[in-house]
């Protein structure tokens, strides 16, 4: 076969890949570089360019400084601050999440909007009297929606972004995406607040237990489950913070004898109070201000106080079981320990993206680095904030985008779009362009749809002499519409359980979004970026 023919066929068996949701990502990814080098389409170097891509190496340390606001509580005193003023209804309370939904995401990533928020919606929810279902499905689709508000939305913003200067136009600016970001947002929130109250479900979750606590609920629930006076209060802090945990079978502290006010061993951590297993009733505990002590066996709890990097290397011995990870709780507390250094660090990166005085790849960068030499975080954090399988999935599928314009593949494809819809209506090859994206989206990564959609949309618009601003900045739009599925986006899929919802919940109210979207992204995006 010829490359084009070649072309087509990996990308064909990585679509079916990718829906089948057999196969990892990152291996779909791979094994697609592998596959242009082993049938000669590419060279090596050429397979495996992607990973030495700016936009790679971009992406990679926007997710260190989105990791860095979590990390520091900020996203959770933001959240806190303005969600539980928002009152009770629902219709307000989703215009205010919403909004703080869009926000969040424009500067720590659609995933890292919708984790951080969550939990917050969950108990606002609840004290509202309102079921999470109501509020849940908004909060994803807002994320999504403040994604297009700048330049580090999303991985999708920085594709298109880098696209445009290699098909001869120029990059977006940092602030550049809000031209549409805002008038998308609005329409997201205004969509979400009307329809979601006769389109969403009235459903309540199976279980709620993998969300993070909130500190103060927290503090009181161990006050009642231990029958001991705590200071709620005192308990959490930037610095300090409070670990349950429980001795695990075979440990080394079985048999010792503690009691409350004495210290661990290594860590120097105060325990508070101790608890004979469930066996043994709920009465059996030993707290602050409480004499006795307690010999100890395997399933006994023991509630701990200090440091939180010293109760992060207690938890992760393999003498105990942690009830709750310390790293959970201390993303809760609101404005932790380097929380002023993280917002200075993230101003310092926006300016230099808005003003364009370095390349973006260098201004994160070196935010990521300051991050970490100021001690905001460690090394292992800044690894483990990555997500690696979007960085693959990236820097592999790059190179099948290159191979679609090096074969001539996208000028085929090209070719027989124009011949459906002719020369002299842009907008209505515009239109074939976003409702593919779109439907794609709905079953693989935008990032990998926005990557094989690229190269055609560059042939269409040099095809009919035309400016390729305004194809990339639709491509944006049609790749964030993702709304029928919860498999669409990573965000989707991380409120499902939590609002209870069913597979085919996400389409009644995302599909006159999609519509919303695409109008916007056909009409209105060729307005401010003319063809």
């Amino acid at each position: 076969m010829d490359p084009a023919s070649w072309t087509f066929a990996i990308l064909a068996l990585a679509i079916i890949a990718f829906i089948s949701g057999k196969v990892p990502l990152a291996i779909v990814s791979i094994g697609v570089a592998l596959a242009l080098w082993a049938t000669g389409v590419l060279t090596i170097g050429e397979a495996f360019g992607g990973f030495g891509d700016p936009t790679v190496l971009f992406i990679a340390s926007l997710f260190v400084v989105s990791e860095a606001l979590d990390a520091t509580g900020v996203t959770a005193w933001l959240g806190h601050q303005v969600v539980t003023r928002a009152g009770k209804g629902r219709a307000r309370l989703t215009v205010v999440i919403s909004l703080l939904a869009a926000v969040l995401a424009a500067f720590i990533s659609i995933n890292g909007s919708v984790a951080s928020l969550l939990p917050v919606v969950v108990v606002v929810a609840v004290r509202a009297r309102i079921v999470p279902s109501k509020l849940l499905i908004p909060l994803a689709f807002a994320a999504s929606a403040g994604s297009l508000l700048t330049l580090a939305g999303t991985p999708v913003n920085i594709v298109v972004s880098q696209a445009a200067v290699a098909a001869g136009g120029r990059e977006f600016g940092f602030f550049e995406f809000a031209l549409v970001g805002i008038p998308i947002v609005l329409l997201t929130v205004a969509v979400v607040a009307i329809g979601g109250g006769r389109l969403l479900p009235e459903r309540s979750p199976d279980h709620l237990g993998s969300l993070a606590p909130d500190p103060r609920e927290h503090a009181q629930l161990l006050r009642s489950s231990y029958n001991v006076q705590l200071d709620t209060e005192m308990l959490f802090s930037a610095q300090d913070g409070v670990a349950e945990v429980l001795v695990a079978p075979r440990s080394t502290l079985i048999g010792r004898t503690v009691y409350a006010g004495m210290t661990t061993r290594d860590e120097n951590l105060v325990i508070l109070a101790v608890r004979r297993g469930e066996d043994e009733g709920p009465n059996a505990s030993h707290g602050a201000g409480v004499a006795g002590s307690l010999q100890l066996r395997a399933g006994d709890a023991v509630l701990v106080q200090g440091p939180w990097a010293a109760l992060t290397t207690y938890t992760q011995s393999p003498d105990v079981i942690a009830v709750t990870p310390p790293q959970t709780l201390q993303r809760a507390v609101p404005l932790g320990r380097g929380a002023k250094r993280a917002l200075v660090i993230l101003g310092l990166m926006v300016v230099l993206l808005a003003t364009g005085l370095v390349p973006a790849a260098v201004a994160s960068l070196l935010a990521a680095g300051a991050l970490i030499l100021t001690g905001v975080l460690t090394i292992p954090l800044a690894y483990r904030s990555i997500s690696w399988t979007t960085v693959i999935l990236i820097a592999g599928m790059i190179p099948l985008s290159s191979a679609f314009v090096s074969t001539g593949a996208a000028d085929l494809v090209a070719g027989v779009v124009l011949s459906l819809v002719g020369s002299t209506s842009p907008h209505l090859a515009l239109l074939v362009l976003c409702a593919l994206t779109m439907v794609l989206g709905q079953f693989i990564s935008n990032v990998a749809t926005v990557l094989v959609i690229t190269p055609i949309a560059v042939a269409i618009a040099q095809n009919l002499d035309l400016s390729i601003q305004p194809f990339m900045m639709a491509l944006t739009v049609a790749g964030a519409a993702a709304f029928l599925t919860p498999i669409a986006t990573p965000a989707n899929l991380m409120v499902l359980q939590p609002g209870g919802y069913r597979f085919g919940d996400y389409w009644k109210l995302g599909l006159p979004l999609m519509i919303v979207y695409l109008a916007v992204a056909v009409l209105y995006v060729p307005l401010i970026w003319p063809f």
